[in-house]
């Protein structure tokens, strides 16, 4: 069973901004006391992606919302878990993965007046169902390019799980094209695992990469990153984590972060149930929308970007991808094949 947990409002002035979106008139008056709700695939407190979607929950509860939060959500539970809050008066549910999306396709129709919100999905249904997410290609063509760059063996390796899945298609094949721009002799290794929360068996998928010849590792997993962080930690390798919190883990290894925006990007979206819109459609943050957010950032710790040992070329390189990709001069679109599993 998953776990229900309930917060408390408090009061914050958040200005609206988003792209793509469709928006119909439909949802509750700016001036009930609304709320919303978060379905995630796992705990609150993992220092991964389900505590980045917990920050935008947070964000939400500040413009205020009444909120609440389900944590440890199974598969089998996705449309029940949303249909409840739904039926008991929430009007904003928030569902932090792509693998909400399909519950929420079938929930949506039954609950027109509720907003309903997919962090990761890849797709839209009008009137009341959007998918947010940041641009994962660019970032991950940012890894995979710094991969193949501090890699000394010339072998580099990804952990990820949802194979297929959107978010993950881009992440990955954005990773193994950069890395092969950086470095066409590069190999790049991608292994899939079937459980994102599982530590253990990321840990073993990364020591197997390891083991292979790969010095440099990234993936994009929950509670599961941790694996990956520890692996490369005991080995002495590299590795990109998706919270600062790594760096205190393992401060000689971890080069950068993928620190991911939720608070800006969930709430940029709830605050059109304040204002009594509906919006669907899908929305992607990147380097060409700074001037809402870029719904994601490259962070070591506070105060740098990346790991003291990447020299400063790099460092350049690495960032002159993201002014590209900002003025358009750079677009990938990741397939797939690219993102498969294995060399």
């Amino acid at each position: 069973m998953y776990t229900q947990r309930a917060t408390l409002p408090r009061l914050l002035a958040v200005c609206a901004a988003s792209a793509s979106l469709f928006v119909a008139v439909g949802a509750a008056p700016a001036a009930d006391k609304l709320k919303a709700a978060m379905l995630l695939p796992g705990s609150y407190n993992d220092q991964s992606w389900n505590a980045a979607g917990y920050s935008g929950l947070m964000k939400i509860k500040a413009i205020g919302f009444d909120t609440a939060v389900s944590e440890n959500v199974p598969d089998s539970d996705d449309a029940s878990a949303m249909e409840d809050y739904a039926s008991h008066g929430y009007n904003v549910v928030l569902a932090h993965s792509g693998r909400f999306l399909t519950a929420a396709q079938r929930v949506g129709p039954e609950f027109p007046k509720t907003q309903f919100i997919i962090g990761g999905g890849a797709e839209g249904q009008s009137p009341n169902v959007v998918s947010i997410d940041y641009e994962n290609a660019q970032f991950g063509c940012q890894l995979g390019y710094l991969a193949a760059r501090m890699s000394k063996t010339g072998k580099v390796g990804g952990v990820y799980g949802l194979e297929g899945l959107a978010n993950i298609v881009a992440q990955a094949g954005g990773f193994r094209i950069c890395a092969k721009k950086a470095n066409p002799a590069i190999q790049v290794t991608i292994v899939y695992v079937k459980d994102m929360e599982d530590a253990a068996s990321s840990k073993e998928a990364a020591l197997s990469l390891i083991a292979d010849g790969a010095d440099v590792l990234t993936g994009k997993l929950n509670a599961a990153q941790n694996g990956l962080i520890q692996a490369a930690k005991e080995k002495g390798v590299f590795v990109t984590g998706r919270d600062p919190s790594s760096v205190e883990t393992a401060p000689k290894v971890v080069l950068t972060n993928v620190l991911e925006f939720w608070d800006e990007m969930y709430s940029k979206t709830a605050v059109n149930a304040q204002q009594g819109k509906l919006v669907s459609g899908f929305v992607r943050y990147g380097y060409a929308t700074a001037d809402q957010t870029v719904g994601a950032t490259l962070a070591y710790d506070k105060t740098s970007k990346f790991n003291p040992a990447v020299p400063a070329a790099v460092v350049a390189e690495v960032e002159g991808l993201g002014a590209k990709f900002a003025s358009g001069e750079l677009k990938i679109a990741p397939t797939p094949e690219d993102a498969k599993g294995g060399h």
